[in-house]
């Protein structure tokens, strides 16, 4: 019997070389005249250790890494295939600290199984929730959702319940669900690994989120940069037509459901709903005046369910096992898990999925490693490029949306960005300023002309020039674009800008300092 290989397809894990070992691995087992059989499976996102090489044993996968080309032949030496020690050696892979203290629910086959095999889906608990939805009513669905506490994991972390249940309740010939995978946020890749690794899950989340509300038809709106996305779920939903699991009739019932890959304009504004639903109708992405809600009126005018990839991916674990096992997870409102993107200038970047409360001094050090060049770290951004610096004394804040509420910091997408002491966080608060207005759709003043002058204010502080005169500018500049922006883009700008003022203001005060000089 041929011994199982495992070895990611991720995206990451090809950016280090995985396809090479691949090949390098197939040809010397070809070689040697051993049976192996090679599987492609998801990064299980310790992406430090990539290309992390997996043999099936009797007593689980034992893992080797990282990997590269040149390993291969001493790999074979040791008899690897056999679980034999080599200097690579990781141990059983369930067994690794790193991923045996994490609580994967959204995540839970990431990396465990072939993202495109529909059987290996299935026989891990793949397709439950979809068969436990079929044989309830939409707002029985609805309020399982509700129930279990799920809130958007996109940034804004409103009730996914909430929302299902206004489109449920709007009369219409015809209504959406869109999924938002434009997943633009530095230092996020969340989206990306659901949707590379575990494409089904989306698949039958979007499903069941469908028969919800009513919806025959849904749109994954897939960022332009995510090549291999776009194939593994096209692939995906190819296979789940063919199976019954998508279209009409599914799985012989009276309910209907079409899902089609649309490629995102490129433009990071797109990422905020409306401007979303703009581009997917073809017109130039930019923002909407809201009311009307786009569950009231969204795609094409009819109601729909706008949600993030990790928001719709977590659904089918939902209604497989009952709303109350996921609200058992987590603290306060803020139920259930949060997968947590590990990057910047630290040891061990990739993901951790964990529970709501864990604190960020518990992630930046037991999980991260601390940093990479070893000095200490001063700030951690999170939330992406529009989320606030936090200072080491605000890193035993648990994360929770209402704890990061209460020190004007925001969770997001959860990606978080860490900085060794060496950073300039004038520069920093500069380069808030300078993405906004690259990014800006134009359609309102606050965030088109907010953010171009807020990188000429910045410009002068760090050149010394008027520094008392233009920090207070800066921050008057900030209270405009805060109330005054259309949209999250220029309205959340202020929050790196300031929170790096705040926590900080050495960073600016010595440009003074130096001009005085």
């Amino acid at each position: 019997m041929a011994t199982k290989i495992y070895i990611p397809r991720d995206s990451s894990a090809l950016s280090v070389g995985a396809e090479k070992v691949a090949i390098a691995i197939a040809q010397e087992a070809k070689r040697r005249n051993l049976d192996a059989e090679i599987v492609r499976n998801g990064s299980r996102g310790l992406y430090w250790l990539e290309t992390l090489v997996e043999v099936a044993t009797e007593n689980g996968r034992f893992a080797y890494g990282p990997v590269k080309v040149k390993d291969v032949a001493s790999l074979f030496e040791a008899d690897f295939l056999n679980a034999k020690p080599h200097a690579l050696s990781l141990g059983l892979t369930e067994e690794i600290e790193w991923l045996k203290k994490q609580q994967r629910l959204t995540f839970a086959r990431v990396g465990v199984t072939d993202p495109v095999s529909l059987e290996d889906y299935i026989a891990h608990d793949g397709y439950k929730g979809l068969k436990n939805a079929l044989v309830q009513s939409g707002v029985e669905i609805v309020k399982a959702v509700t129930d279990s506490g799920l809130r958007g994991r996109g940034g804004a972390a409103f009730p996914t319940g909430i929302k299902w249940n206004t489109v449920l309740g709007c009369k219409a010939d015809q209504k959406y669900i869109v999924c938002n995978a434009d997943e633009g946020d530095s230092g996020t890749f969340s989206d990306r690994m659901i949707m590379e690794n575990d494409p089904f899950v989306l698949i039958e989340g979007m499903t069941i989120a469908g028969i919800a509300v009513g919806a025959t038809q849904g749109y994954i709106y897939l960022r332009s940069e995510y090549p291999h996305s776009l194939r593994v779920l096209n692939e995906a939903i190819a296979k789940a037509e063919m199976a019954g699991y998508l279209g009409e009739k599914i799985l012989g019932s009276t309910h209907t459901f079409h899902l089609e890959v649309r490629r995102a304009a490129g433009a990071y504004v797109c990422g905020e709903e409306t401007s979303l639903l703009e581009s997917l109708e073809g017109k130039r992405g930019m923002v909407r005046f809201k009311p009307p809600l786009p569950a009231i009126e969204g795609l094409f005018g009819k109601p729909t369910v706008v949600n993030n990839v990790i928001s719709l991916a977590t659904v089918p674990i939902i209604l497989d096992k009952g709303a109350q096992f996921y609200a058992d997870y987590g603290m306060g409102r803020s139920r259930g898990t949060l997968p947590i993107q590990l990057a910047g200038n630290l040891k061990h970047g990739g993901l951790v999925e964990l529970a709501f409360g864990i604190t960020l001094r518990e992630l930046l050090y037991d999980y991260g490693g601390g940093s990479a060049t070893g000095r200490p770290i001063r700030a951690v951004q999170v939330g992406g490029p529009l989320g606030s610096f936090l200072p080491e004394s605000q890193f035993d804040t648990p994360l929770d949306y209402e704890a990061f509420a209460s020190i004007w910091a925001v969770l997001g997408h959860g990606g978080i960005v860490a900085f060794d002491d060496t950073v300039d966080m004038a520069k920093m608060a500069r380069y808030a300023f300078e993405f906004c207005a690259i990014e800006s759709c134009g359609k309102c003043t606050p965030c088109r002309i907010g953010s171009t002058r807020g990188v000429e204010v910045i410009d002068k502080i760090i050149a010394g020039t008027d520094t008392v005169k233009n920090i207070k500018l800066v921050r008057d500049l900030s209270d405009t674009m805060l109330n005054g922006s259309l949209c999250a883009l220029g309205g959340m700008t202020p929050y790196p800008v300031l929170s790096a003022m705040n926590h900080f203001p050495e960073d600016f005060e010595i440009k003074k300092a130096k001009a005085a000089v």
